[in-house]
């Protein structure tokens, strides 16, 4: 009788496992809606793993629905999350190396934040997450650029007494530097702010420009190209002993996903920049852009204010600041 039930046993065990009964479910959690590039990227990482048949499973919490906005990094690298998009200075507060990936004069473009992503600097960078128990598994940068309602802005000149909302503790430390007034709030209230003066002109992300629909109150606009200002880097992260947990098919697997998401949100950026551009001028906005001259004053600019806090603030901070300036 005991040889039938341990034949039994196994005889269900397989064909649990085969069935994916026994699939491991990782837990990946963001803060966008499901139209958001960020989204894609991590459905696109999910599908490829499942479409490769190893017993992995990723499922998607978007919309904070698992976790706040700026409350993922501890519980990711405690274990209790498994995967996050994330804006890595959202975990500054934690490692304030990390701010450096929102830094003004940093990235110039998204090819150039490309090299930055896969240089010594984010080797650096990525040191310091291991020590988290954190690794990055799809990097990217997103973009962002100015608008007004007082004309184009391109030079620090020209945010000179303005009242600016900036995205950022280094872009408004180097934006009053230039003469502008700072005005600190969520992207969600610029829209209300414009419209009843409170702001003059707002520095953000291309994606908030059209979703919250600030063509609407603006007049000129700047936009991410060739040269832009504001950069953020976003990967897709995950807990690194969860990884090194895998079965070394299913490490693959979200390797081999994660090239391909990568290839594609670098062409997402691009994009979404190229995108928020054609809203702009189609709703009659004029459209601005910033030249190599206008994004070296501002880099210039940037050395004298955001630079020097950022090194005073953390350790180490000045090697990683010049590793970060050395990539061309």
């Amino acid at each position: 009788m005991t040889y039938v039930r341990t034949a039994f046993a196994a005889v269900l065990a397989t064909t649990l496992l085969a069935s994916g009964a026994f699939a491991q479910t990782l837990k990946l959690s963001h803060q966008w809606s499901e139209g958001d590039v960020r989204h894609k990227v991590a459905q696109m990482v999910a599908d490829e793993v499942a479409a490769a048949d190893v017993d992995l499973e990723i499922q998607i919490f978007p919309n904070q629905t698992l976790f706040k906005a700026r409350e993922q990094y501890t519980p990711l690298s405690r274990g209790q999350l498994d995967m996050t998009v994330l804006p890595l200075s959202y975990a500054g507060g934690q490692q304030p190396a990390y701010n450096l990936t929102l830094m003004p004069g940093l990235v110039k473009n998204h090819d150039h934040g490309d090299r930055l992503s896969n240089s010594p600097f984010m080797e650096e960078i990525q040191k310091i997450m291991a020590g988290d128990d954190v690794m990055v598994l799809v990097h990217g940068y997103l973009a962002g650029g100015f608008g007004s309602n007082k004309g184009c802005i391109t030079a620090p000149e020209d945010v000179a007494g303005l009242s600016i909302r900036a995205a950022g503790k280094s872009f408004e430390q180097m934006l009053a530097g230039a003469g502008a007034s700072i005005s600190s709030m969520a992207s969600s209230e610029i829209y209300p702010a414009l419209q009843t003066g409170v702001l003059d002109a707002a520095n953000t992300s291309s994606e908030s420009f059209v979703s919250y629909r600030l063509y609407e109150q603006l007049s000129c606009y700047t936009p991410a190209g060739d040269y832009a200002l504001w950069f953020m880097y976003q990967p897709l992260l995950m807990n690194k002993t969860t990884f090194d947990n895998l079965t070394p098919e299913q490490q693959e697997a979200l390797t081999t996903a994660a090239a391909n998401a990568e290839a594609f949100y670098l062409q997402e950026a691009k994009k979404g920049d190229a995108d928020a551009a054609k809203v702009f001028s189609d709703n009659g906005v004029e459209l601005a852009e910033m030249s190599e001259a206008d994004f070296n004053a501002w880099r210039e600019l940037a050395k004298t204010t955001s630079y020097p806090a950022f090194v005073e603030e953390t350790p180490d901070g000045q090697r990683l600041l010049d590793m970060a300036l050395s990539v061309d």
